[in-house]
């Protein structure tokens, strides 16, 4: 049987990773509660989501889904877990411009770094795209360059 994924969710009591997918001989739509066991706010979530992906039980269901989501929904257990609200959980994959990296603990350096690398992927043009130019050339204008003391000549000579 082939299945398509459409949505993915996560259930917080009991614990439980929920696809909702259509059934391509059908065409109907159907709700899979997959749950997830032996799973603590110490397990390590990218390993969970790969034990999941390839559970022969559950493989035709998340077929159509990326590792990286499965990876998230697993974050956002362990951090229910943890004590945490949705809303952070929610917040520590978001990307803020003028947030300060170097503040950060691991993990959720890990996790900003992982939303880079899939919007630098999904910005990435390569060779084969339609719309790939190979040398652009920009202009972005006269600025002001400030003088700075270094700049300026010594009396010394140097």
């Amino acid at each position: 049987m082939s299945y398509e994924a459409k949505r993915c969710g996560v259930q917080f009591s009991p614990p439980a990773i929920v696809v909702v997918y259509e059934d391509k001989e059908t065409k109907r739509a159907r709700r899979r509660v997959i749950p997830v066991r032996n799973f603590s706010k110490y397990s390590d979530y990218s390993m969970a989501a790969e034990r999941l992906k390839t559970h022969p039980r559950h493989r035709d269901y998340l077929e159509g889904v990326p590792q990286s989501q499965l990876e998230k929904l697993h974050v956002i257990l362990r951090d229910h877990m943890e004590g945490l609200s949705l809303e952070h959980s929610l917040a520590s994959f978001r990307l803020d411009p003028d947030e300060d990296l170097n503040k950060l603990d691991d993990d959720e350096l890990a996790r900003k770094k992982g939303g880079m690398d899939e919007l630098f992927e999904k910005n990435r043009r390569r060779k084969d795209d339609p719309d790939f130019v190979y040398d652009v050339e920009m202009d972005f204008g006269e600025t002001a360059q400030e003088k700075c003391s270094w700049d300026e000549e010594s009396d010394d000579g140097f």
